[in-house]
């Protein structure tokens, strides 16, 4: 019978720990994201333009090269392009079904090589990498760019070397934006 109350024991144990694994642990905070608005007197479409003729599409051979731990290829396909444009969104189409369509693309942009930078240190850091902004035409003809400052979202994960990257990227997408923009 003591025996019997033995093996009974690994079964409480993956039972109790299979009810600790089912409550999971939830935690909120509350950080300070800076909004960055460019306002460009360029219309909506040259701005497009531009920005599009500036910032390449991701190559997916970049992200294969990584994910097969070739840094080197990876690097060399980059040609130098510190940002690229991984998806574009239509926005503005879709208020087709509210009476009418308007100018508005929202875009995911970053570098895979410069995201491996932040994610080798804080896994989390994946939640904004790539970075996101939107295009959209303003009231006054023109084009609107708006973005949160990528520094202030990855900040949030106190590590010194993500914050390294962040400012940088903070940098790059300001310059990217201006430049179309202009």
């Amino acid at each position: 019978m003591f025996s019997s109350s033995l093996n009974l024991l690994p079964i409480l144990v993956v039972s109790t720990t299979n009810v600790a694994l089912a409550n999971p642990s939830l935690t909120v905070t509350m950080e300070q994201v800076e909004h960055v608005r460019i306002v460009s007197t360029k219309t909506f479409a040259r701005a497009k333009a531009t920005l599009e003729a500036e910032v390449p599409q991701l190559d997916p051979k970049i992200v294969a090269a990584l994910t097969a731990g070739n840094l080197k290829q990876a690097q060399a396909l980059e040609h130098g392009a510190p940002l690229f444009i991984f998806l574009k969104r239509d926005h503005g189409a879709l208020l087709q079904a509210e009476g009418g369509a308007r100018n508005a693309v929202q875009y995911d942009i970053g570098n895979p090589i410069t995201a491996s930078l932040m994610t080798r240190h804080r896994l989390q850091a994946a939640l904004y990498a790539p970075l996101r902004f939107v295009l959209y035409e303003n009231a006054d003809g023109g084009a609107t760019f708006e973005y949160d400052k990528p520094s202030t979202l990855f900040g949030q994960f106190g590590d010194a070397q993500v914050n390294e990257v962040a400012h940088k990227l903070d940098d790059e997408l300001k310059l990217a934006l201006e430049h179309a923009a202009k």
